[in-house]
């Protein structure tokens, strides 16, 4: 069984955000998104065995684009999106401690 890091990669520049998707056994694909888009993110933490994933969402489409923390370059994504003030490192942290917890930044009314 091959690991997530495998097959799904995340990368960022200074315009925004590219993954790059081949699934064992399905169809590879890429998509992206500007840094300039994201209205909102949310964390969830996993609960054993999934990772924890961020949920990127934009002004482009009502579907968030997924960040498993599993994925390769997903540490290194979660501490820009903290850098850019996307989210704070500290909502993450709180989110860790409870599997299955989901914390959105904006929060709801800000």
């Amino acid at each position: 069984m091959s690991q997530l890091a495998d097959w799904f990669r995340v990368r960022f520049d200074g315009w925004g955000v590219t993954r790059d998707v081949s699934p064992p056994g399905e169809k590879p694909w890429v998509d992206a998104f500007a840094w300039a888009d994201v209205v909102r993110v949310c964390f969830k933490s996993g609960e054993y065995p999934d990772p924890d994933e961020y949920y990127v969402f934009t002004a482009r489409r009502a579907e968030s684009f997924v960040i498993p923390m599993g994925a390769a370059g997903s540490p290194e994504f979660a501490d820009e999106l903290y850098r850019r003030g996307l989210f704070p490192a500290d909502k993450a942290i709180e989110a860790m401690m409870t599997e299955g917890t989901l914390v959105c930044w904006p929060q709801d009314g800000d």
